[in-house]
């Protein structure tokens, strides 16, 4: 039994699921990204959006399990347009090979959702040396979003679409460390906590869609930019926090959101018309809600796209 059932001013609830929220809805001739498609709520995602008829690319870590997931997805539904590309978000280097693959596939881009993500891991490093959280859940997204904007901006243009950008944050974002963004200290094992540091590639997800917003309107660029919580779902993130993992067995069905439902803010804010010309706003349970002060912060989500600028810079190989 699902405790929390109220319905918000867009209808939906906390327990309705992501076929319930695009029911009706015919994204034919829409193509869209999913990043982290092959498990979790990137996988129903990416289902649903291919039940609508979209044209879904998930960028996937595992060829092999992003094959898999293809083979079960067009058994369930033989009319669905799927395919899987490699894509590392943890390395930069990855990014950019997956977004140039794409952006000379000819394939047009009317929707991207950043969904893949990794929580609450030991400290880490990526290939780049870079936190692994902060490069794999922020870092490698702001990167792909950017070589594919212009894709979009075309794709936008020609088909009379808006575009749409979903950006998966957490409500974790609220638990970053105490400054919010760890500027000087990002690769710094020194005072690292594993959830902190989570909240704190969160709280980057929602400040860099709330500049990417910004900076769209501001070009005139149909496309929009949002940022979403999913809820507590119980997916394979939680494998770091034994704890979590003990408690989600203990209280799932009461507390815990299955994927289905799980993916429906997402696929809400991707491809529902009550979203349309909506921007720069952060969703949980398919409705509109106030993120952190922090998130809203103008300043440091401008402080904090110079930032990623930078770092990425470094991680261009010299030719």
């Amino acid at each position: 039994m699902w405790l929390f059932n109220r319905k918000g001013p867009s209808g939906f609830s906390a327990s309705t699921t992501a076929e319930e929220v695009t029911e009706g809805i015919d994204g034919t001739g829409l193509t869209a990204i999913v990043t982290g498609g092959s498990s979790g709520i990137g996988t129903e995602t990416a289902r649903v959006l291919a039940l609508r008829g979209v044209h879904v690319v998930m960028g996937v870590r595992n060829m092999t399990a992003g094959r898999e997931v293809k083979e079960a997805m067009v058994k369930g539904n033989p009319t669905a347009k799927i395919d899987a590309m490699e894509l590392d978000l943890s390395s930069m280097a990855s990014v950019r090979k997956f977004a140039e693959e794409f952006n000379s596939s000819g394939l047009p881009l009317s929707i991207l959702i950043n969904n893949a993500g990794v929580m609450a891991t030991p400290f880490m490093l990526s290939k780049d040396n870079i936190e692994l959280q902060f490069a794999t859940n922020h870092l490698g997204h702001f990167l792909l979003t950017n070589l594919l904007l212009e894709k979009m901006k075309k794709t936008a243009l020609e088909s009379g679409r808006e575009g749409r950008i979903v950006n998966v944050s957490s409500r974790r974002h609220q638990f970053s460390y105490r400054e919010g963004i760890r500027f000087d200290k990002i690769n710094y094992p020194s005072g690292y906590n594993g959830l902190s540091a989570y909240g704190q590639s969160k709280l980057a997800n929602i400040l860099h869609a709330n500049e990417l917003s910004r900076r769209l309107k501001e070009n005139g660029a149909e496309i929009t930019a949002n940022s979403v919580h999913p809820g507590a779902v119980a997916t394979d993130l939680f494998h770091h926090q034994s704890f979590v993992s003990g408690l989600i067995g203990l209280l799932g069905k009461y507390m815990i959101k299955n994927v289905q439902q799980g993916a429906a803010t997402t696929c809400y804010v991707a491809l529902h018309p009550q979203v349309k010309g909506v921007s720069g706003h952060y969703f949980a349970d398919s409705n509109k809600v106030e993120a952190s002060p922090q998130a809203n912060d103008s300043e440091l989500a401008k402080k904090l796209w110079n930032f990623s600028l930078n770092m990425i810079d470094r991680c261009t190989p010299v030719s």
